[in-house]
Parts: C-alpha cells; structure tokens; sequence
C-alpha cells in the first residue's frame, strides 16, 4: 500500500464580503503557492518576470496571461552544484534547463463549486522537471484554499496508486524519464504515481503582506541530474510584501531547512493606462463658428504642415468630391488611426467654410492605400464639443476599401525623398551552453530614399559597441545546411556591417489585392530577391497571401559578399482573426531556408491598446535526428507597442521573441517589410475598439 500523508483542507464557500485577495507568482513562475501552483489566473493580459533563489536552484521566469483561461511561462533554471558542459565549452558555468509551462481553467469558481484547473510543467522543455497536476480552489473569507493532484515532479513522492492505470492499464504505472530537449515528452504524461498537494494563501489585514503554507508532494529523492535534497518537512511557509503596483518580493522557509528569497515585477498591459502623452502637442480646439473661406481659397500647404506637425499625417495630396473634402496621407506618429483622424478632422474643421460636409481621410502606408475613413463634419463638431456622445459619431463614421474617385485636385505636396535616423541596437542569445546571456549593442544608422511613394530604398550601418559573442563556441551541429547556426561567425567577424541594403516596390493590383517585389541584402545572413501578393479583402477577417524568394547566403563581414549557398524559398499563408477575444491565427506552408518543406502555426492575442502575446511551432519533414537538439522549432513572442509606454506618440513597436535554441530547420527568410503588416489598417475590431480616442 502507498502511505498516505494529506493535511486537511476543507474546501466551502464564503459567505462574508470581503476584499480578493491577490493572486501572486510561485517559485517556477505562474499564479500559485511557492513549489505549487494554484486553480487561480491572474487578469487576462499579465505579464510578470520572476526571479528567485533556493539552494540549488535560480530560477528566472516569465509568465503571460493571454486569456483568463490559459496561463503560459517559460523559464531557465540554473543549477548551481552542477556544470553546464565541458570546461573548455563552458568554463564554470553552471547547468541550465529550459522549459515550457502552460495552464488551462477547466471550471469557474462559483458559490458551492471550486475552480479547477488543469496544468503541465516542462511540457515543452527537457522534462527534467515535468509535471502534470488537476488543482482545485476555494476561497474562505481571506483564506483561498488549494488541493491537487500531480504526476512527475511535483508529486514524487508518489503517495497513491495511479487511477489512470485503472482506465488506461499498466504502463500508466511507470514514468519513462524524459529524453531528448525542446521536445514535448507526451509519453510521459500522467504516468508513475502522483501524489497530493495543497495549500492556502491568506491576505492579511494589511493589504501589502499575504502569507502561504503549503504541502507539496516532491520528497526531492528523484531530482534531476542525481542531485537529491534533504527535505525535514513537506510544509513550506512562505510571505509577499507587495512593495508596489508593480513589484511583489517574496521570501518562504522550503523542505524544512532551506530559504527562499525571490522578485516579481509584473503590470497588466490589457488594463494598464498608458502614460499621458505629455510631449504631443494638443490637439486644435473646434471653434464655436465655422470659418468662410471657401475650399478653392484655403491655404492648403499650411494646412498641409498641421496635419503632419498635429495629426501625423505627411500629406501627399489633399482633394474634393462635391460636399467631402479628401486627405491622402501617411500616419507618421499616432499608432490609433482614431485619434490620428480625429485631430485631422479638428484641423479641416477649423480650416473650411460649410461647402464641406464630410471629412475623409485615405491611409496610406508606402505608396499603398489601405483605408478610407470618413467622418460627417457635424456629428463630429457636435461630439468634439461634447454636445453628443461619441457612439452616435462612430455608428455615421465610414470605413471603406480605398477606391479612385473623380475629384477636384486642390493641393499636391512635393515627395521628400531622404529620411534616416540614428539609435541604439540590442540582439541576444540567452541559456547556451557558452554563457548564460550572450549580447550585442550597437549604434545604428538607417537610411531610406523614395523614387517614389511606392518605390524606395532602404539600408542600415551597425557598429558594434559592446560585444561578449566571442564566448560563443557551441556550433549547434545537425545534418541539415547551416544556414542560422553559423551565429559566431556573423556576430564577431566585423565591428561595422550592414545588415540591410535592399530596394522596394509595392502597388495596389485591385480594391483587395496587394503586390510586392524586393530585392538587395534582406538581412545579416541572407540576400535576394523575391515577391509577395496578398488578398485582404476590406471588413473581413481573413487574408491569404503567397511569398516567394530566390535567397543566396551572405559572407560573415555582412558587407557585399555572397557565400556559395542559395535556395528557392516560399510559403502561401493563411489569416483567420476570429470574432472573440482577439485571436489571430496564420498558418504557413512551404519551403523554409534549409530546403526542408512543412508548415508554420502561429497563435497570438491581440488586445484593444495594440500589446500582442503569441506563439508558434514550425514541422517540416525532416527527422528529429537530422535537425539536432530540439526536435523542432518554436517560440514564444511579445509584440508591446511603446505607445503604451512613452510619453509622447509612437507608431514603433517592441517585438520580443524567445525560442529555446537556435537552429537550421524550419528557418525562414527574414525581411524588412510585409504586405499584411503594411495592410494592418485594415484591422476593423482594432479601429473600433479604440474609437473613443477620436476626441483625444
């Protein structure tokens, strides 16, 4: 018989009102107790970054919470007693585990039923802490009750016989220990036996501390890599001090005779305000009269200079259709198009006499006319005077595909071709076998030249400042051509490369179809030529498109030279943006880098202020064997635009993506520009999710 070891909890409903407590991070990273997680969620849109200590374990953590339903993390580990590799690969490094975790609510805690949830950790690492559970809980008062099953890790101790063996049969009884990394050991799920676990999290008087204890079912005798701890008593205790809004520090008494001390910073990018924009100028204020000057008469070229210096748009012609004047124009600076609309409104208001009954404005984005919005000019005087609310201005407000009109040609603005800029550039490599974070500064300088709207050159200079890839000696060997692992090379050959040089041409084919060519040095390892069609169809929530490119490898300076390897690569691309919570998948099939053929998931939650949590996984047909360590490629990816994090406005984005490894299979060609981001006007749920800002 299996012993059997439980405290007693018991788990009710509350029946006092009471605040909720709050729902911190564990030690592994996502909601939970210390080395337990919990049935609980933290707000759809939380992004948090962990970092903790207990002997022997660092761990640095992010957890994500796309949907109130699913919780994600990925994590290093660093085992202190033992090495990573090799002295001469590794020097004292210490060993680092890689992992996935994922968690997904079953059912919402109502008056008499807990919540449940069900989870995986490592489930898409080296497995060396797996661990699948079922976790239920409860909330008494200030008290939130815990109680779970789990196989693997977080129930070695292997209390009871496994009921799966019962349904399932007798290979449920043993766990395989998992093999290879990066792969997901399925074969091992739910089996061995699991042990209880549970606990309770308590939200003192004082709303900055809570307190946990919990009992875990890890008796730390199967620890990875024969590294078994002494546990005095399954009860940890631990505390949180919320030390702010956005930081919580923890500290916890594990196994009986060891300390825990640990950090979180954490903000919800779904409900955080965004900074005041304090550094944009304010919007032009609708006068209580309109003017008289007719539009044959307007000074259009210093209107011209407003909407670009107010509104953001570079004008490139400004026109009338019988009572609707006509702004054509490229949003430079506000990353809502409402709010961009909105103040150019305010300034054709303020600019033309009542000849003029609507206001449209045509978006376009390198040359491509992406969208027409149009507004009626006394709703909208009625709605900035705060006279309407501002729902009756978007029912009457008008979205359509852009299409030729005949119009009378009022102001045409002379093209200005050369813009470029300089900034500070950061790359990294983080958890090899060289050094845990491997980085890159430099200074950059891009440049672009247009020939015309719609034709343009574009190219970068880096130098690089501060450069630790020299470290970098782990080659990642597999049997497929190198054509991403060669990551020394291209990183530490040259302190100054040009990493982009390439011309571009797009053009509008019909009202929904799209074309591109492109040609030059398309990133630091690739150069080549190639084309890209899509069809996005205007209001719908699909697209398909097709990219195919003659791809030729570049010399390791990055400077003009090319290499013996080249490949035809291409894929055709599917997009669905399904009607709830923000979902938008792609998938892609074709030819990747490595002349290896499969397919490209790729799954992401956009929520309404533009921040995007996504993943994807990349299968070909090459074999485990031949792509080398990892099985398969995949990631996790953060797209935050800094308009949610500046005080002044900002069409950039910060695009953070994390992949375990680095490797040549399933590698697809890197380029500057495509046609479904340069077509992202066209993103109904996000312009109408944002349709407040048209007063902003």
């Amino acid at each position: 018989m299996k012993r059997h070891w439980l405290p007693c909890l018991v788990l009710g409903c509350a029946t006092c009102a009471v605040a909720e407590p709050r729902y911190t991070q564990n030690d592994f990273g996502g909601v939970g107790l210390l080395q337990t997680p919990t049935a609980r969620m933290a707000q759809a849109g939380e992004l948090s970054v962990n970092a903790n200590r207990t002997d022997p374990y660092s761990r640095y953590s992010v957890s994500f919470q796309p949907f109130d339903w699913l919780e994600g993390s990925f994590r290093y580990t660093a085992i202190s007693n033992r090495d990573y590799g090799p002295e001469s690969l590794s020097g004292d490094q210490s060993y680092k585990d890689k992992a996935i975790d994922a968690k997904v609510r079953l059912l919402k805690e109502n008056r008499w039923l807990p919540e449940v949830a069900l989870g995986g950790r490592d489930i898409g690492g080296t497995g060396l802490f797996s661990s699948e559970y079922f976790v239920g809980n409860k909330r008494l008062g200030d008290f939130d009750l815990s109680l779970g099953l789990a196989w693997g890790y977080i129930g070695n101790r292997g209390d009871i016989d496994n009921p799966a063996s019962i349904v399932l049969g007798d290979k449920f009884d043993e766990r395989p220990q998992a093999t290879g990394t990066g792969d997901f050991n399925g074969n091992t799920y739910f089996r061995g036996s699991p042990s209880f676990f549970g606990g309770v999290n308590y939200q003192t008087p004082w709303d900055p501390l809570s307190l946990k204890l919990e009992y875990e079912g890890n008796d730390y005798q199967n620890e990875p890599q024969d590294n078994d701890q002494i546990q005095d008593s399954p009860i940890n205790l631990g505390m949180v001090f919320k030390a702010s809004d956005s930081v919580d520090l923890h500290a916890a008494w594990e196994r009986g005779n060891t300390a825990m001390f640990g950090i979180t910073l954490h903000t919800n990018f779904a409900t955080r305000k965004a900074p005041a924009k304090s550094f944009d100028p304010p919007a032009e204020k609708v006068q209580a009269s309109m003017p008289k000057v007719a539009p044959e008469d307007v000074q259009w070229a210093g209107v011209a200079q407003r909407l670009q210096k107010n509104a953001g748009y570079r004008v490139e012609r400004i026109a009338q259709r019988d009572s609707e004047l006509i702004v054509y124009g490229e949003q430079t600076r506000y990353f809502h198009a409402p709010k961009a609309v909105g103040r150019a409104a305010r300034i054709l208001d303020n600019s033309v006499n009542d000849e003029i009954d609507w206001f449209t404005v045509v978006d376009n984005r390198n040359g491509l006319p992406v969208q027409e919005i149009s507004l009626p000019r006394e709703t909208f005087r009625e709605v900035a005077q705060k006279d309407r609310p501002v729902e009756d201005l978007r029912r009457v407000t008008e979205q359509n595909a852009p299409v030729p009109h005949q119009e009378k040609e009022l102001f045409e603005q002379t093209l200005s071709p050369f813009t470029y800029g300089l900034g500070l550039g950061y790359k990294q490599n983080v958890g090899g076998p060289d050094g845990f974070l491997l980085y890159q500064f430099t200074a950059d300088l891009t440049a672009e030249y247009r020939f015309q709207r719609d034709l343009w050159w574009n190219g970068m200079l880096s130098a690089n400042l501060v450069n630790n890839f020299d470290k970098f000696k782990y080659d990642a060997p597999s049997n497929l051509p190198r054509v991403r692992t060669f990551l020394r090379e291209y990183m530490t050959t040259s302190d100054v490369t040009m990493p982009t040089f390439q011309l571009n041409k797009v053009k509008q084919l019909d009202e929904d179809l799209y074309g591109m060519a492109y040609g030059g040095y398309l990133e630091s390892m690739f150069a080549g030529v190639g084309g890209e069609l899509l069809y996005r169809p205007m209001g719908e929530r699909w697209a398909i498109g097709g990219n195919l490119a003659w791809a030729k490898q570049r010399d390791f300076e990055q400077d003009f030279g090319l290499r013996d390897y080249d490949v035809i690569t291409g894929h055709v691309t599917g997009y669905y943006r399904l009607p709830f919570e923000d979902i938008l998948a792609a998938v892609s099939v074709g030819r990747y880098l490595a002349r290896d053929y499969g397919v490209t998931f790729d799954l992401s939650r956009e929520f309404r202020n533009g921040v995007r949590f996504g993943g994807f996984m990349t299968l070909t047909n090459v074999t485990q064997d031949e792509y080398g360590e990892g099985s398969f490629s995949k990631g996790i990816y953060f797209s935050i635009p800094f308009d949610e994090l500046m005080a002044s406005s900002t069409m950039r984005r910060a695009n953070l993506v994390w992949s375990p490894l680095t490797r040549d299979g399933g590698a697809s060609l890197g380029r500057s520009y495509s046609l479904y981001s340069l077509t992202e006007g066209r993103n109904i749920d996000m312009f109408h999710n944002n349709f407040d800002k048209v007063v902003e």
